[in-house]
């Protein structure tokens, strides 16, 4: 039977662990813009998702807050493949495709198009399954983040549903916040009630001209 010190000692030697390959497996990792030769690997981190619950917005005396609904039962689901022109993502100015790779295997990517705000909308976000939670989709923020920048826009948005709640979790513990809800975008679906609009502004000595 283990003592509360060796029990203790257990868990930090199993957190280390997992800490030290995670870091381990991004150093790994190279982050590459689309090209043609990578079209192919374009939609491979398509894998489904668990819904286990929703964010439940209200907005009070101009700002947002949130309260979290978990789900009795979760579920699986995958977003459809996206059929684009993917050859206009490649050497723009206005929009990109990023695609994460770890030994030659396409495990993530990152869609990011200019906005009319100013912003840098992140259209898509992807890890394949057995690489979540090893810190794939933080790389894949950052390069949108750098990308976004370079472009001289003013922070990143993107849209979730309200029942992505991993996703949601995700976006705020990476500092984007709630700025606006629609339920009216996603009325011709019956499985969606609302859209979340999330924004990360980038520091205020950003010049908005």
């Amino acid at each position: 039977m283990w003592g509360i010190s060796s029990w203790r000692n257990k868990v930090d030697l199993a957190f280390i662990s997992k800490r030290g390959s995670r870091l381990s497996m991004q150093k790994q990792m190279k982050v590459v813009p689309l090209t043609l030769d990578l079209l192919k690997d374009v939609n491979k981190a398509n894998d489904p998702f668990s819904i286990f619950g929703r964010i439940v917005p209200s907005f009070h005396h101009g700002s947002w807050s949130i309260e979290e609904e978990l789900f009795d039962e979760s579920k699986e689901t995958r977003f459809p493949d996206d059929h684009l022109d993917w050859e206009s993502y490649i050497d723009r100015k206005d929009k990109a495709v990023f695609l994460a790779y770890l030994e030659n295997e396409c495990i993530g990517q990152v869609r990011i198009i200019k906005d009319v705000t100013r912003f840098c909308y992140i259209e898509n976000i992807a890890v394949r399954k057995e690489y979540r939670k090893h810190g794939v989709g933080a790389i894949l923020l950052d390069e949108a983040e750098e990308w976004a920048r370079v472009q001289k826009l003013i922070g990143l948005s993107l849209e979730s549903q309200d029942d992505n709640l991993a996703a949601c979790r995700f976006y705020m513990k990476h500092g984007f916040r709630l700025g606006g809800v629609d339920v009216y975008r996603h009325l011709h679906n019956q499985h969606i009630d609302k859209a979340l609009f999330w924004y990360k502004p980038f520091e205020k000595d950003v010049d908005p001209t």
